[in-house]
């Protein structure tokens, strides 16, 4: 058994294809007429222009502006006067060949991002690559390999699926990725979830412990990975995919159902997307709107800020595709592990702790008003709500609330319309926000329980540090107080209380969370159904009690082994 990442959810069995790029062999010898490799090198960069342009406008009419702005962000690199500058200036002053000369400046390139502490920052790198290794096999007239002309099911295993690779590959023949660089950020990662293609990542050596044709069978939640599986566990792993696809048919029944319980207690089941056909999937599972719209991807992959006009026609195009549902968009959430290299926020010790989310914001007012102002004209084009992040006191909620109504009035001078009936949220993340819910439920229209955070913030507890994540608990009791508290107090003020986080599609949580008196369940699209099944086989009442019973209870193992006893 090999083991990696988890990185995309599902089954996937089936032959392996390894991919080897042929090795790029790069030009020893200098050369006696620089002028030519100069020119050499510029006529390869106008045509890898070209064949990235062309992926741009395929990605964008496929799978949305924020997957295309991947290629936005590799036309960028190709034509960064920096980068060509300096391999021009070798060519000319060292009479190095022009391919000798774009890997040297290119090592430079990825090393530079390689040795940044953030995971996120470190994956560029792979950008650059993937950028300079095509003007370099366009110079050595080495083909790259088409993944658009698949023609039997496989597994891909390969060192890593470039994003111009993702982009082309045929989905219907493409049964699961394997790579053997790359994490949940990385974009084989982001478009193969997005694609809904099982994936393992960070799979060390895999090309070459893989044999091509292997037999593979492998889980994308669990990460694990079956070379050559016997008799029995090839029939294990099919007996588990065809109960996925039975449970996916069976939950095909709930589409257009209320989420009402055995006694008539209704609540919404929304999605937590990403991107514009994020809505797409989350339509097909029948969410009953948008709980949780992450503006932060639409600013990565990038050299520059979104403009407004930009962000404004992403947003329009999420608000269509929803049809009128509540669709809740976050402003920009940066910070912590998601860096954005151009906004140049100074590097913390604490990052979860320090300049982040709403702090960032109301510090880079031209940033957040351009943002807002976005949201407010794309709010006529559907039913937008608006939420602020990692709040903490009332001042931030004023102190945004009163930069929103100064993009209102930038709007009302440039007639231009928006919608008066926008309502405004915050996410509840932060302890001290939980506690004094109360107070901050008079200022705002709902709020939205963000657990991942809140958790780590309670706990006290690095959720990617491995050596305390057994520490980093959802049945905490303190985290289910806080939460009770939370939803209380929004039931006192009168305001709709959402969650957003993990914790809301935890089927074990679920009759807890309704008894407490939840009303909006936001998560990951593929699971709205089988938790509509779940709560139209409870009872509120009895889901009540459950829940109080659980606020009486002294440690997490204590409420699992409750709940473990019983659910049925």
């Amino acid at each position: 058994m090999l083991v990696g990442k988890s990185a995309s959810s599902g089954i996937a069995i089936g032959r392996a294809l390894v991919i080897l790029h042929n090795d790029i062999k790069i030009e020893d010898g200098l050369t006696e007429t620089p002028q030519n490799e100069v020119k050499r090198l510029m006529d390869s960069i106008q045509v890898a222009k070209g064949e990235l342009t062309a992926l741009h406008d395929r990605v964008l009419v496929e799978m949305g502006a924020d997957k295309a702005a991947i290629f936005e962000a590799h036309l960028m690199i190709l034509e960064d006067p920096e980068m060509i500058d300096a391999t021009t200036d070798l060519i000319n002053n060292q009479k190095f060949k022009a391919t000798y000369a774009l890997d040297q400046v290119a090592k430079q390139f990825i090393s530079i991002f390689h040795s940044m502490d953030n995971e996120y920052m470190k994956e560029r790198a792979v950008d650059v690559k993937d950028v300079t290794d095509r003007i370099l096999r366009i110079m050595l007239g080495i083909k790259v390999y088409d993944l658009s002309a698949l023609k039997e099911d496989v597994v891909l295993v390969a060192k890593d699926i470039t994003p111009s690779e993702m982009a082309t590959l045929k989905r219907q023949h493409v049964l699961g990725l394997i790579t053997e660089i790359g994490g949940k950020t990385s974009h084989t990662a982001i478009m193969a979830r997005t694609l809904e293609i099982p994936a393992v990542v960070g799979l060390k050596d895999a090309t070459k412990l893989i044999l091509n044709n292997e037999m593979l069978a492998f889980s994308g939640d669990a990460g694990e990975v079956f070379q050559s599986p016997d008799e029995k566990l090839l029939t294990k792993f099919k007996k588990q995919k065809a109960d996925d696809e039975v449970l996916k048919t069976e939950l095909k029944n709930y589409i257009g159902q209320k989420s009402t319980t055995l006694d008539n207690h209704t609540v919404k089941l929304e999605a937590n997307i990403a991107s514009v056909i994020d809505t797409e999937v989350a339509m097909k599972n029948d969410a009953e709107g948008v709980g949780l719209f992450r503006t932060e991807f639409i600013y990565m992959d990038r050299n520059t800020a979104p403009s407004e006009d930009e962000q404004f026609e992403i947003y329009k195009a999420v608000l269509e595709k929803m049809q009128s549902r509540p669709t809740v968009i976050r402003t920009l959430d940066v910070g912590g592990d998601k860096e954005i290299s151009y906004l140049k926020i100074t590097k913390e010790d604490n990052p979860f702790l320090g300049f982040r989310a709403i702090r960032y914001c109301l510090q880079h007012k031209d940033l957040f008003k351009d943002q807002l102002r976005a949201l407010l004209r794309a709010s006529v084009h559907g039913n937008l709500q608006i939420m602020f992040p990692m709040i903490s006191g009332l001042e931030e909620i004023l102190l945004a609330k009163e930069i929103l109504e100064e993009a209102k009035l930038e709007l009302q001078k440039k007639d231009i319309s928006y919608s008066k009936t926008v309502k405004i949220g915050i996410m509840i993340e932060i302890p001290s926000a939980a506690m004094m819910s109360d107070i901050l439920a008079k200022h705002v229209d709902f709020f939205s329980i963000g657990t991942n955070d809140l958790i780590q913030y309670t706990c006290a507890v690095d959720r990617m540090n491995e050596k305390v994540h057994h520490l980093y608990d959802p049945f905490h009791p303190a985290v289910l107080r806080l939460i009770a508290q939370v939803i209380s107090a929004g039931h006192q003020a009168g305001i709709e209380v959402a969650m957003c986080g993990e914790m809301a599609s935890n089927q074990k949580l679920t009759e807890v969370l309704l008894g407490m008196g939840l009303t909006h369940f936001s998560m990951t699209p593929s699971a709205i159904l089988k938790t509509r099944k779940n709560i139209k086989n409870l009872d509120f009442k009895k889901a009540q009690l459950k829940a109080e019973k659980v606020l009486t209870l002294s440690s997490g193992k204590e409420i699992v082994d409750f709940l473990d006893s019983t659910n049925h």
